[in-house]
């Protein structure tokens, strides 16, 4: 461990959702949040982060045609562990019969123990979108169906997906996400088929269910690579409820709408092949 780390504080004066995700899908270790401010620390600096959020600030601006001011400060700290302090903080996570759980707190008995370190990837069962995927899955998973899993993260989906008897297949365009899911797959007991790094267009099969837990931006970007892998259904989700119209509206060319799941803000659709 090294002496010093870094601390980024993000404090935007709107669009907070929408930023809040864009560091979910690209930084790789825990989000905290404080009011109205991010905050994300790591042992390496966070230039490129910065960069590429700014851009993607700029292209929020451009779209809305609003003025977004974000204040952004990084500080080098003394490093007392944060990583430990961060991962005493994270409880377990119950969604039906799953019991979702870092690796430092004990199985339940009677639940469907699944083993997640959220310190790896965004995927630990506590975000809306991941528990609302959770249930989806449950909902629309049949034995020996096959099931792909875009930007896949820690694996979770793709795990539950297997626990409830489908054969998966996974993708993420982080390769580090590719080896925490691969890690959390073999710490479940889980399997896999075939896992990737890049997204949907790398393959040529078609699933039974295909699940993207991204963002309604790029699930809009790269409809095209997951329409042809879909067959017959879709769980979409990472959507904020005021995007839900244009994901909608994107995918209606092919798919209709057979259920809706709401948390908070966040949207899961179900879809089905017209």
């Amino acid at each position: 461990m090294k002496n010093n780390y870094y601390e980024l504080t993000i404090t935007p004066s709107s669009f907070k959702d929408e930023i809040e995700s864009f560091l979910l899908d690209n930084f790789n270790n825990g989000i905290e949040e404080l009011n109205n401010s991010i905050i994300l620390r790591s042992e390496k600096n966070f230039d490129e982060l910065i960069k590429a959020l700014k851009i993607y600030i700029h292209s929020l601006e451009e779209i809305f045609n609003t003025k977004i001011n974000i204040d952004i400060k990084v500080e080098t700290k003394q490093n007392q562990d944060w990583i430990a302090n961060y991962q005493n903080s994270i409880q377990p996570v119950e969604i039906d019969e799953f019991y979702i759980h870092p690796a430092w707190h004990s199985p339940k008995e009677g639940k469907i123990n699944i083993v997640i370190n959220p310190a790896l990837a965004f995927g630990s069962g506590h975000h809306e979108t991941t528990s609302s995927c959770v249930k989806a899955l449950k909902q629309e998973v049949k034995e020996n169906c096959s099931v792909l899993d875009i930007g896949c993260g820690s694996g979770i989906l793709g795990i539950v997906a297997n626990k409830l008897g489908a054969h998966v297949d996974a993708c993420d365009t982080d390769p580090l996400a590719v080896d925490s899911a691969k890690e959390n797959y073999e710490l479940n007991n889980a399997n896999y088929n075939n896992i990737w790094v890049g997204s949907a267009n790398k393959t040529d099969k078609q699933y039974d269910l295909v699940v993207a837990n991204i963002i309604a931006d790029v699930l809009i970007f790269i409809y095209k690579d997951i329409e042809k892998t879909a067959k017959n259904r879709l769980i979409l989700s990472g959507i904020i409820d005021k995007y839900k119209d244009k994901v909608i509206d994107k995918y209606s060319k092919s798919f209709k709408i057979i259920d809706t799941i709401e948390k908070n803000e966040w949207v899961t659709l179900i879809l089905e092949r017209k």
